[in-house]
Formats: C-alpha cells, sequence, structure tokens
C-alpha cells in the first residue's frame, strides 16, 4: 500500500531553526520535517550552491537549476533506495546528489571527484549511468516488472525531458509500460522545451499545447459549481459532462496522445511549486498503474546570465565567473569551430550539401550553417537512428547530408549506418565529433568505438584528419564520395598546431623518414595523435632506434602501399584514440597478413574498459598512451629483436604487463 503523504514533524532527522538547511540533509528524508517555508528557503540554497559550484568545475548548470522543486518533491513522496528513482539523461542528477548526501562538489567530473552524471559506485541511490538520452523508460518498464515478479511492493518514478521524448525508443518503451495498467510506474515529464536547445517537432508542439491551454479539471471543476447550482437539469447534466470527459479532454486539454495509449495523465503542473508537484506525485503514486505527471519548468531557472543565454540556457559550462556567467579564460579554436566553417563555405559551394543534427545544433557546429542556409539543415531531436535513415533518403534524392553527431552517440545508428546507407551505396558524410577519449563526461562519453564498429560495414571509408587543414581537406574529400558512406572524426577541444608532411607514400602521408636505409620502426599515427608520435619518434631516435611516422589519412580501407612500406622496416607500430580491439591497428595487422608481409606489429591504443571521469590527460596517462610510455614499450620490443632481453626475465615480465590490456 503507498504511503500516506508525510507531514512536517514525521521522521527524519530535525531541521535547524535558523541558518543554511542544505548542511543539515544527508539523506531523502531529512526533506519530510521541513515545512513550506523552508522548503522555498532550501531551494534557493541549492540553486546558490550550484551556481558557486559548477562555476569553479564546469559541469551541466542550466538543467539542474530547472529541476529543484522537481527533485525535492520526487525525494519527499518516493522512499529512494527503496523507490527507484531514475533520470535521462542524468546531467540534471546534481541536485539528487546533494538530497543524497553529496555536497562535496570540489572536484565534481575530476579524478577521485563525483561524477556529472548517476554513478552506483556513489551512492545506493543512483541507477542509470548511462548518460545517453532516452533510456530511461526502458530501464522504469524493467524496474517495475522485476518489483511486480518479486512482489516489493517498491515503486518506480522515471524523470524524462521532453527533448529526450523525441527519442524514439522513449516511444517503444511507452507502448510497452501502456501494455500493464495497474502496474505502478510514474513517468515525470520535466518540460523545459529544451534538450540542449529548443526541442522541436511534432511532440514539441503537443507539449506546447498543453502548457497553453487551460487544464480540463479547472474546466471541469468550474462547470460542475455552476451546474450543481442550477436547479432540475444540473445535476443530471454535471454527469453526463463528467461521463465524457475523454471528448473533453481532447476538446478542452489535447492530452489524448498519452491517454491513448492507455497512460493516466496529471498535469500541466508548475514544476517550481513544491507542494503542486507532491500532490500530483501522490495522487500518481496511489494511482498504481502507469501515470504521466507532467511538469513545466524553466532551464538555468533564478540565474539570469543563464535565462538570458538563447542558445543552450548554459546546458553545459566552462569554468565561469558566478556573477557574470563569463569564461573565465578564453578559449583557442578548437576542432568543432574548424568544421563549422568549413561546412559554411561547402554550403555556399554546393546547393546539394545539406545537414543533419540530433538535438545538437550548436555542440556540433551546425548552428553557423543553419543561420545562412537554414532550410538546408535538419534537427531530427534526439534520433540518431532516424537521422541516419532520413540521410539515407536525402542521399537517394540527390542531396549529399553531412550528419554531425558525437562518435559515442553514433553507436545508435549502427544498424542504420549499415543496412540503409552502406546497403544502398548512398553518398552520406557522418561528421563524428568528440571522438577518442573526451574525460570529464565518464564513460559513456568517451569516442573509443567508432574506428572498431564502423571496420565491419562494407564500402565505407573512414578520415582521421591529424590538424584543421586536414580536416578541411577531408570535409571536403569526403563530401566528394557519392557511392559510400564517408565518416570524418575529430577529437574534443583545443586543434593542434600544424603538422606538416615531409612526403607521401601512396594515399599515405609521411611525417617523419628515418635516417636508416632500413629502419627499425614504421610509425603508424592516427589522427589526432601525429604530435604525440613525432614525439615518440625523437625518444626513441634518442635510444639509437630509427622511425618513420606515417599518417594514412584514410584509416578505413587501409592504404595499399602500407603493407609494402611495412617490410621495408623491422617493426609496425599504430597509435589511435580508439579502443584497441577491432581498431585500425587490427585492421592493418589484418592487411599485412593478407598481404603476406611477416613483420611484427604492436597496436597501442584505448584498453576495452569503461573509463572513469577524469581529465584527458590523466585518462590517456592512465591506460599508457603517452609518448614516454609509449616509447619505452617500442624500446623494449626492438631490443628483445635484437637478442638483448632474451636472458632479461625482468624486462619480458614488464613487458607481459604492459601487455596485458
Amino acid at each position: 500500500m503507498p504511503r500516506e503523504p508525510r507531514r512536517p514533524g514525521a521522521a527524519g532527522s530535525t531541521p535547524p531553526t535558523s541558518g543554511p538547511l542544505l548542511p543539515s540533509i544527508s539523506g531523502p528524508r531529512d526533506l519530510d520535517g521541513l515545512t513550506p517555508e523552508q522548503l522555498d528557503a532550501l531551494a534557493a540554497e541549492i540553486r546558490t550552491f550550484l551556481v558557486e559550484a559548477v562555476a569553479r568545475t564546469g559541469g551541466h548548470l542550466g538543467p539542474n537549476l530547472g529541476v529543484v522543486e522537481l527533485t525535492i518533491a520526487l525525494h519527499r513522496v518516493f522512499d529512494s533506495p527503496r523507490d527507484r528513482v531514475l533520470f535521462d539523461t542524468g546531467h540534471q542528477s546534481y541536485v539528487h546528489k546533494l538530497l543524497t548526501g553529496r555536497q562535496d562538489f570540489s572536484r565534481l567530473r575530476a579524478r577521485g571527484g563525483l561524477s556529472g552524471y548517476p554513478s552506483q559506485a556513489e551512492s545506493p541511490h543512483d541507477v542509470i549511468e548511462n548518460s545517453h538520452a532516452s533510456t530511461v523508460l526502458g530501464w522504469a518498464d524493467g524496474i517495475a516488472k522485476a518489483n511486480e515478479l518479486r512482489g516489493t511492493g517498491a515503486h518506480v518514478a522515471a524523470v524524462i525531458g521532453d527533448g529526450a521524448l523525441t527519442g524514439g525508443m522513449a516511444w517503444e518503451a511507452l507502448n510497452n509500460i501502456a501494455a500493464a495498467n495497474d502496474r505502478p510506474l510514474v513517468i515525470v515529464v520535466n518540460d523545459n522545451e529544451r534538450s540542449y536547445a529548443p526541442t522541436i517537432g511534432g511532440l514539441a508542439s503537443h507539449l506546447a499545447t498543453l502548457r497553453t491551454t487551460d487544464g480540463y479539471e479547472r474546466f471541469l471543476a468550474r462547470g460542475k459549481e455552476m451546474l450543481n447550482r442550477t436547479p432540475v437539469v444540473g445535476k443530471p447534466l454535471y454527469g453526463t459532462l463528467h461521463g465524457a470527459k475523454k471528448g473533453l479532454k481532447d476538446v478542452i486539454a489535447p492530452q489524448g496522445l498519452f491517454e491513448d495509449l492507455g497512460l493516466k495523465y496529471i498535469g500541466p503542473i508548475d514544476g517550481h511549486d513544491v507542494a503542486a508537484v507532491e500532490t500530483a506525485l501522490w495522487k500518481a503514486k496511489r494511482f498504481g498503474g502507469p501515470v504521466i505527471v507532467h511538469c513545466l519548468t524553466e532551464k538555468g531557472r533564478g540565474y539570469q546570465p543563464a535565462r538570458l543565454d538563447e542558445a543552450d540556457q548554459f546546458h553545459a559550462v566552462g569554468v565561469i565567473h558566478p556573477d557574470t556567467g563569463l569564461p573565465v579564460s578564453a578559449s583557442g579554436a578548437d576542432w568543432t569551430s574548424v568544421f563549422a566553417e568549413e561546412m559554411v563555405r561547402l554550403g555556399r559551394e554546393r546547393k546539394d550539401v545539406v545537414a543533419i543534427t540530433a538535438a545538437m545544433m550548436r555542440p556540433t557546429g551546425l548552428h553557423r550553417f543553419a543561420e545562412e542556409f537554414p532550410d538546408r539543415v535538419f534537427d531530427v531531436g534526439i534520433a540518431e537512428q532516424h537521422g541516419a535513415v532520413s540521410a539515407a533518403g536525402l542521399a537517394h534524392g540527390g542531396l549529399h547530408p553531412v550528419f554531425a553527431v558525437y562518435a559515442t552517440f553514433l553507436n545508435r545508428a549502427f544498424d542504420q549506418v549499415l543496412m540503409d546507407v552502406a546497403l544502398h551505396r548512398l553518398g552520406v558524410t557522418f561528421v563524428l565529433d568528440r571522438a577518442g577519449v573526451t574525460g570529464t563526461d565518464g564513460a559513456s562519453h568517451n569516442g573509443m568505438w567508432d574506428l572498431s564498429i564502423l571496420q565491419v560495414v562494407p564500402g565505407l571509408r573512414i578520415a582521421a584528419p591529424r590538424d584543421a587543414e586536414q580536416l578541411r581537406a577531408q570535409l571536403r574529400e569526403a563530401v566528394e564520395v557519392t557511392d559510400a558512406p564517408t565518416v570524418v572524426r575529430y577529437s574534443k577541444g583545443a586543434v593542434g598546431p600544424a603538422v606538416p608532411a615531409v612526403g607521401t607514400v601512396g594515399g599515405t602521408d609521411v611525417l617523419r623518414e628515418a635516417d636508416a636505409e632500413r629502419p627499425d620502426v614504421l610509425l603508424v599515427s592516427v589522427g589526432a595523435l601525429a604530435p604525440m608520435c613525432l614525439e615518440i619518434a625523437e625518444l626513441l631516435d634518442r635510444q639509437g632506434i630509427s622511425t618513420t611516422v606515417v599518417d594514412p589519412r584514410w584509416v578505413k580501407p587501409v592504404d595499399p602501399a602500407l603493407p609494402s612500406l611495412a617490410e621495408r622496416h623491422r617493426v609496425v607500430v599504430t597509435v589511435e584514440d580508439n579502443s584497441r580491439a577491432g581498431g585500425v591497428g587490427s585492421a592493418v595487422a589484418q592487411a599485412l597478413r593478407d598481404a603476406g608481409v611477416d613483420v611484427p606489429l604492436r597496436d597501442f591504443g584505448i584498453p576495452p574498459r569503461f573509463l572513469d571521469h577524469a581529465s584527458r590527460k590523466e585518462v590517456l596517462a592512465e591506460i599508457g598512451l603517452t609518448a614516454p610510455d609509449i616509447a619505452r614499450q617500442v624500446t623494449g620490443l626492438v631490443a628483445r629483436l635484437d637478442g638483448r632481453y632474451e636472458d632479461d626475465e625482468p624486462a619480458a615480465a614488464r613487458e607481459r604487463e604492459t601487455a596485458r590490456d
């Protein structure tokens, strides 16, 4: 049976009678005894805390400022962790962390500090660590089924933004959730009209209608009062009116989209009114079946710089001045801005070039293209699968679509890349931002799988530019391909210095030539790791190991010139910012075998494991993807080829240790 609403003075620690309230909250039950006035004061304290803390570290500020009262109400109504409170995508979980005993934000998103997303290692109150959108309803459906089968009596509350509701997985889950109308599950739609930027599409229009139409319940209440005062016909007429409520709801507040699925709908509710949200949640919790509670919130609530930021209302910020919201330091040119500028140039030159984004216009740099060519850019919402298939249709229709997406999010559209684009030999260019180790956003945001996953796609070609000049050139090369999908992938953050080629072999750029007649090492550099590979070569040179450094530019398919080049060296080394499992190193090794080139190959990359949040530099150091680490291992490899370590068991043991990953 659901518990009755708690009243002030219920279980939980005694709130302070004066001074700050937030330090007294060590868990959700400490909220139970707070008065309405104290709850308002706590909400204000949380917003002040968030602005000051996130300004020092960077992080997702706007989304969390918008869910303060909503999260307080959730934790007063539901008994976490027995009841599961789930967040999609989790970037709005900072308030949840504060209310569940995690108030040290000094190292937010840094090594050893709090994750920017829910983390099971941090707290039993956290569940979903995956920060890919639109998954929460599937999780909620599964947990609710498990609760039912095990007879736990626990509840599930799933918080999903209006932006995440544009994802197809959310609607697949709703279809299944609605199939069991007696299984308790509360879905809280956090409707702030945005994901990163304003939410688009038919669902957004529907929610907008719900926001701006007088609610059915208020209409019915006024009608009941009036009709009950009408002699003779009043009460019978009210009964007819109440019985026709579904039809009236479609007219007065068109919420039929949800109720036609079999989901009870409550709302819209002011998401910044704790009492109103609590009342709605208690109604939903008591209902005993799936219920949608539609809450209207403001992203960036209470922080004027965020509210005035039309782009994304401080969805994610770096280190900023808390008073002004301005960045503490200016950043140099980054990969995204280089792509953005070149896309505009391409758009001016070619009317057939169009752009696609999955709710990430500004983060991927396509906002500049959209400003100049608004009719040639398509935001599909958080729907990468649909975006890829739509791109296939655009290409079939005679256009060349460029789909800009974070590398980690293309994982979701693999089947569509394979079966809809590649199988049909269509010219679609996928531009993968944030490829490789991204660091602070943790395991699910590292773009470390694309070079492995995409290796199996027949005909697909992958470019990995090493600098800004190559990004511009290879993007242009990619959009010239009309009979196969192309991929251009690049890193997060600032672009490094230009790395000129000193020669070419086939389609491969030679970045450093060795002096020896038969050099020791052929070092194959992938993408932005070129400066590090040149540093490795310098370190090897000091050890008397001659090294040639090459950049294949297009890493799939393997350049046919590479095996013959490898044959002129004693050992081949590949270095990539991608998983070692099935990546470029594996592809080069297979190419050497196919060509009958029997040269030892050692591949360096990211080990096949999920990486904890930390800075990119710290993560690379942890996994041994640094110039000194790689140079040390290559030195040992060459020494063994020379027979110098044949009887050196400690050295061999060290080499085995480093090779385990």
